[in-house]
């Protein structure tokens, strides 16, 4: 009966892995789709945000069945915990990625991003894959080393954060108010998806471990 428990449990992972890989593609094709004024990307990647809502239902719908079914006990109630927690992560940024595109898809034919910023811009989404591939290997292999760098990786997004805001705010921006609202708001899709990567760290290492990092640089997003 336990064994049929875990093997439960351990479903619930896999499909947050799996999850973790269609978000991944969603803020990639978001990228590609914003950089590159391409509407037929950005209109897929909205269509597909209902796909990873039902996978957010789904995971959830099963975290509460098998706290329902037995009383879970140690790290059987620590792996749904984290797995409500991560799933939500999860699906906010899917959300945001789905953010990405309606402003792409706003803007077509032209470029959301003017063309001082796309250096920034790709870099930030670089910095953004990178994480949540961290993500999603780290939870498929249990790997709290890894985990422990996302708070790290983070870093480097707040300085491009930091960067754009210098560009944004000078004297001799030459764009206007409406592209500089609309990077100032697509900088913080892409920070808040980092924030989200570093939660999932946050929570993957509590799965583990049984403790939850503290401090700045473990947000609880």
């Amino acid at each position: 009966m336990r064994e049929n428990y875990h093997e439960e449990l351990n479903n619930v992972v896999d499909q947050l892995v799996s999850m973790n890989s269609n978000v991944r593609i969603a803020v990639h094709d978001a990228t590609e789709a914003l950089l590159n004024a391409d509407l037929r990307i950005a209109e897929r990647v909205i269509a597909d945000d209902t796909r990873l809502d039902v996978m957010h239902e789904e995971i959830e719908k099963q975290c509460f069945q098998l706290l329902a079914r037995q009383a879970p006990v140690a790290g059987e109630l620590r792996t749904i915990v984290a797995a409500l927690r991560m799933v939500f992560e999860l699906a906010r940024m899917g959300d945001l990625a789905a953010h990405v595109a309606k402003i792409a898809r706003l803007r077509y034919p032209e470029h959301a991003v003017p063309d001082d910023l796309v250096a920034n811009f790709t870099r930030m989404a670089e910095v953004a894959d990178h994480m949540i591939a961290s993500a999603g290997t780290t939870l498929s292999q249990r790997d709290v080393e890894e985990a422990s760098k996302l708070a790290e990786h983070d870093e480097e997004m707040d300085d491009l954060r930091r960067q754009q805001f210098t560009m944004l705010l000078a004297d001799d921006w030459p764009h206007g108010v409406e592209k500089a609202v609309d990077a100032a708001l697509l900088g913080r899709y892409y920070e808040r998806i980092a924030d989200h990567s570093v939660a999932m760290g946050r929570r993957i290492i509590y799965l583990i471990t049984g403790e939850a990092p503290e401090g700045e640089n473990w947000p609880n997003a």
